[in-house]
């Protein structure tokens, strides 16, 4: 018997690893879930799947021999329990010290990739929003999805500060006055308070377009065009009216509809937050080399992890101060947004955030437990940030 990867539920503080075998294979199964509040909620992948999400995994698929569970913490170890000795493998990862290497790295690529130039005013707004901070969770999933299935950071780092700068033109936009009206973003004052919303506007859109250039021109040659064509349309379609863009616009119509559910709330955080979280992973795997299997492996980890972002942001958004996330609070209810928490209340919110980390660890057990652990730790981040 061969190790298929990790297998992983929320417990007492280890990552295991599953046994391969024809009986126990989860390729192809689907793990029906509890309705929450009547309502049946799913995952589409882009090929139309779904990911069927809801309620507790159902038990016995996966050997008595492997221990399940983990825990919310900085250190990742994963194990076999009860089989000889000559097959165990044990695997310890300090997540946030990977985190915040990933982020330095990654924060010295964008100010090399978006130096001072001449244009002096619009530059400087486009490195004020870029270089402000922030976990640079997007790119660390893009490097981690690469090496994960044999590429290596610097194949990836081109697509991963694409990757941030188009996230940092979303957050430029969603947070002026005619759309958000936000004052505060990352602890500072959002751009159009800064440089006024005319060079906010432009700043936003040269750093768009400035994305797509340095993937083409930054990309090592070793890369087949094939690869960068094919991240390029993924990149494409996660930004425009497929991706972002719709779902800011089904989130700003919805504002204030009393008839939105479960089923809507679901289609504007999978469009507006969720696809880009998607396509860091997916854009990393297809620069890395990945079969069309592992994409989609990792197309679907990704969406589970990408909905949970959504539904935790939600949460902080009525549990903590401005302070404490760095950017105004409360401004879903002042704004009557549809939200997790006001649908489902707040503890059925917790409850589907649990399921979705679940679910997302889930499809991740075809891979090779080491060099998956990066990305399981940035799920547990992702589930226990508090801002």
């Amino acid at each position: 018997m061969g190790y298929s990867g990790m297998v992983v539920s929320f417990s007492h503080g280890l990552y295991c690893t599953s046994i391969s075998s024809p009986e126990y294979s989860l390729k192809g199964m689907s793990f029906p879930l509890k309705k929450i509040q009547g309502v049946s909620t799913s995952l589409s992948t882009s090929s139309g799947e779904h990911l069927h999400l809801h309620g507790h995994l159902k038990k016995g698929l996966l050997s008595q021999r492997c221990l399940i569970s983990s825990i919310r913490s900085s250190k990742t170890i994963a194990q076999l329990a009860n089989l000889p000795e000559q097959v165990k493998n044990v695997v310890e990862f300090d997540f946030d010290k990977y985190l915040h290497s990933k982020a330095m790295e990654v924060n010295e690529a964008l100010d090399k990739a978006v130096p001072q130039r001449y244009t002096s005013k619009l530059y400087e707004a486009m490195r004020y929003s870029l270089l402000a901070g922030g976990k640079r969770v997007r790119p660390v999933l893009c490097i981690a999805a690469c090496e994960l299935v044999g590429g290596t950071q610097e194949l990836a780092m081109p697509t991963a500060c694409a990757i941030e700068m188009i996230h940092t033109m979303s957050l430029i936009h969603d947070d002026l006055p005619c759309i958000d009206n936000d004052d505060l973003r990352r602890g500072k004052p959002t751009s159009h308070k800064v440089f006024g919303e005319d060079t906010a506007i432009l700043a936003g859109d040269a750093l768009l377009s400035l994305a797509f250039e340095h993937i083409a021109v930054s990309t090592s040659r070793t890369v087949g065009s094939d690869r960068i064509l094919r991240l390029l349309s993924e990149l494409g379609r996660a930004t425009g009216s497929e991706g972002v863009m719709g779902g800011q616009v089904v989130d700003i119509e919805s504002e204030g509809d009393p008839s939105i559910d479960l089923e809507t709330l679901e289609w504007i955080h999978i469009h507006k937050t969720a696809v880009l979280l998607e396509c860091s992973v997916v854009c990393g795997a297809i620069i890395g080399g990945a079969s069309d299997y592992e994409i989609e492996r990792a197309r679907k980890y990704s969406r589970c992890v990408g909905l949970l972002f959504q539904v935790v942001d939600d949460i902080l958004d009525v549990t903590r101060s401005s302070e404490e996330l760095g950017k105004t609070a409360g401004k879903d209810l002042t704004s009557d947004k549809v939200t997790y928490p006001k649908l489902l209340g707040l503890e059925k919110a917790k409850e589907f955030a649990d399921e979705l980390l679940n679910r997302g660890k889930q499809e991740l057990s075809c891979f090779n437990p080491t060099k998956a652990a990066p990305l399981l730790g940035l799920a547990d981040y992702i589930a226990s940030r508090q801002k």
